[in-house]
């Protein structure tokens, strides 16, 4: 995973020093390869300790593991610049907002696979299969999602429903054990009504899966299993598209992971396929 997209996705939430060594890692990285780490303390403004735990933090041992990430991350930045530039622009015509808004979102699932490993991908299919039943809750731009992902759990067959309302939630959490699972899907991880529900699941034994942006949060750390995804900047504030689109790749990939785990749930796939094409077209 690229150290420049684990920095991105993680810059929200960083302490005071930690942003100074973000923000001069990501504008200033070609000087990281010939400095030691005093060095980059002194350059960023922060103490040579804030150096050593800013690279754990991200992941690496020490800030030589660091140092050599980081020129990985430059080779492949260097690569992605002879692309055309995507950036949106008040003068950008219809033509170019359609390219630019397909490259953004190219870059944004080619980033949420980075960010996930295929081992998490593998358990979340095992815990979706084992459940009994399954709630999922989300709020705002990610209800759609939420939505979408119950709709392509009951195609194969897991008994899933969704609920945007607190109250309704928390009486069917109410009645779900050790055999369940709750799905809260929450691009920040700090929703307090998400977060409630959550902790009432965690009461009741169920287990807990996440979707929320890379980094620390309150919901990442009470969650079983966890997938992350991408906090990039929006085309348009707050509307929140390359945030569904990280999110819709993963349900999309849990999805197809479950629909080609064996030939039985294939079929049941196309028998509600069938189903709904013989409801819709009379």
């Amino acid at each position: 995973m690229s150290t420049f997209i684990k920095i991105k996705a993680l810059r929200p939430t960083l302490s005071q020093s930690e942003a100074k060594l973000a923000d001069f890692t990501l504008s200033s990285g070609t000087q990281i390869r010939t400095l030691s780490s005093i060095e980059l303390a002194k350059a960023a403004g922060v103490s040579q300790s804030s150096v050593v735990k800013f690279a754990q933090k991200l992941g690496y041992r020490g800030f030589p593991a660091f140092k050599l990430a980081v020129v990985d991350a430059l080779n492949e930045q260097a690569s992605d610049q002879a692309a055309p530039s995507t950036q949106f622009e008040q003068s950008d015509s219809l033509a170019d907002i359609s390219e630019k808004l397909i490259a953004n979102q190219h870059k944004t699932l080619s980033a949420t696979q980075k960010l996930n490993r295929s081992t998490e991908f593998e358990r979340t299919v095992q815990v979706l299969k084992a459940a009994r039943k399954v709630l999922i809750c989300a709020k705002g731009a990610s209800w759609s999602v939420a939505q979408d992902f119950a709709f392509k759990l009951q195609k194969v067959g897991i008994s899933a429903v969704c609920h945007s309302d607190e109250y309704s939630a928390a009486s069917y959490i109410a009645s779900m054990g050790k055999e369940d699972l709750l799905v809260v899907i929450s691009n920040s991880g700090q929703t307090k009504a998400l977060l409630k529900l959550a902790e009432q699941a965690k009461l009741n034994e169920c287990r807990l899966f996440a979707i929320s942006r890379y980094g620390d949060s309150q919901l990442s750390e009470i969650a079983d299993h966890i997938l992350f995804t991408v906090q990039e900047a929006e085309p348009v504030s707050h509307s929140a598209i390359l945030a569904r689109a990280s999110q819709c790749y993963l349900i999309d990939t849990l999805f197809v992971a479950l629909a080609q785990s064996n030939l039985h749930w294939q079929r049941r796939v196309e028998r509600a396929n069938d189903n709904m094409r013989a409801i819709f077209n009379d």
